[in-house]
């Protein structure tokens, strides 16, 4: 009876012991890293008393590696036996570095330059271990259970934006900003170790891989499903990062947002984002995928728009915010689980880490060119204005998936014709 209840109930991926091992790490990590989404732009408005430049500083460098090295750093991983040693050592290394912001605290130590620089080194890492984990988790999962897997995932991410803002307001107010970082640094080392119990049969490594780093970006432009993703995902993320550059210190200090507040708009919010993942499957089933990734896309980016229109009472402020929170979170889940899908599926083994170091230019690599954005705009004709154009923006990025060839793409199995 109870073996028959577990294999009606226990989804067949948990059931594989290397799988859930992965999943729980990843897991785990997702819900440190929005406590760091929240406490670590806390810490520099709340503790270092930065302005929009100094904001704008301490988002390009997180991710100027993204930008400046996703291309040679998917080369090289490609060229290597084991993408996991790769996630674990990146994973060890960002905790060490989120260490050091509460140490230098306490020693009276800590900076702008010294924020700066130790969020650029984290930013490196996390470059490593995302053009790596896509070859993880291909050999994890079979191709049939990409969406599935995907959806999983995301799941957790959902789960991670539920519980992750409100766990690092209560945490911020408690304990300060750097120190409730501790959170984020410690959930590295558990993906980490959990990592090291995970022993996928990964691909060869493909050892021309340094001879030929462009092939990544080649390959995306020669694929339309993926050249169309790309160029919404670069539009999106340069907008994005400039919204996000202004988007707490805006309304921090205009609409009088508290951080206890800000872990009830982040938080609570996520049911929305949970149902998002939840769905994603079933929409993708019915619709299509290619229309699920349409629907994503707008859910994810047009909610924001509310923002820079917010007026009245401050109740009425916290509640806009809430929803439009809520929906975009949905919206992010089932975008990032269709995109997740098609990625797994199209790309081939021997180039996935240069293509996953395109998407990653793409997409964190926009952050910088964003922010500088963001500052320059904020100089020139102020903050409210700056968040104005960024959400415009963000509204109409998702026209570049309206083609033919994306709408009309109904599952997985149809990818592989199309890039070939």
């Amino acid at each position: 009876m109870s073996t028959e209840w577990v294999r009606r109930t226990v989804p067949p991926l948990m059931r594989d012991v290397h799988f859930r091992r992965y999943w729980l790490g990843q897991s785990i990590s997702l819900m440190g890293g929005q406590i760091s989404m929240l406490a670590f732009p806390l810490t520099a408005v709340l503790v270092l008393k930065t302005n929009a430049i100094g904001m704008a500083l301490i988002t390009a460098v997180g991710s100027l590696p993204a930008l400046l090295f996703s291309v040679p750093i998917g080369s090289w991983v490609d060229g290597r036996a084991s993408r996991r040693q790769i996630m674990i050592v990146a994973d060890l290394l960002r905790a060490l570095l989120i260490l050091m912001i509460p140490l230098a605290m306490t020693a009276s130590l800590l900076s702008l330059p010294v924020l700066v620089g130790l969020w650029f080194g984290v930013g490196i890492c996390s470059v490593f271990f995302r053009v790596s984990s896509s070859t993880v988790f291909v050999a994890l999962v079979p191709s049939g259970q990409y969406l599935e897997a995907n959806g999983m995932l995301q799941q957790s991410q959902a789960t991670a934006f539920l519980f992750g803002p409100a766990l690092g307001g209560w945490l911020i107010q408690l304990l300060s900003a750097p120190v409730a970082l501790l959170g984020d640094a410690l959930s590295f080392v558990v993906s980490a170790a959990t990592l090291s119990l995970v022993h996928p049969k990964e691909s060869r490594a493909f050892h021309e891989a340094n001879r030929n780093i462009w092939e990544g970006m080649r390959f995306i432009r020669s694929a339309p499903i993926l050249r169309e993703i790309f160029m919404a995902q670069m539009t999106q993320n340069f907008f994005r990062a400039a919204f996000t550059t202004v988007y707490i210190l805006f309304a921090t200090r205009y609409l009088r947002v508290t951080p206890e507040q800000w872990g009830l708009i982040f938080g609570p919010s996520s049911v929305l984002a949970l149902l998002g993942s939840s769905v994603t499957t079933r929409m993708a089933n019915r619709i299509g995928l290619g229309r699920t990734l349409v629907v994503g896309s707008t859910l994810l980016n047009l909610p924001m728009l509310v923002v820079p229109l917010i007026g009245g009472q401050h109740w009425t402020v916290v509640a806009a915010l809430f929803m439009a929170e809520g929906v975009s979170g949905a919206g992010a889940m089932i975008r990032a689980i269709t995109v997740g899908t098609i990625q797994a599926v199209s790309i081939p083994d021997d180039i996935r880490a240069r293509v996953m170091a395109g998407f990653t230019t793409a997409g964190t690599g926009m952050t910088p060119l964003g922010a500088g954005f963001a500052a320059l705009l904020s100089w020139l004709a102020g903050i409210h204005y700056t968040v104005l154009v960024a959400t415009l923006g963000l509204s109409v990025s998702f026209l570049w998936l309206l083609r033919p060839r994306v709408l009309s793409l109904r599952n997985h199995k149809e990818l592989q014709p199309l890039v070939t």
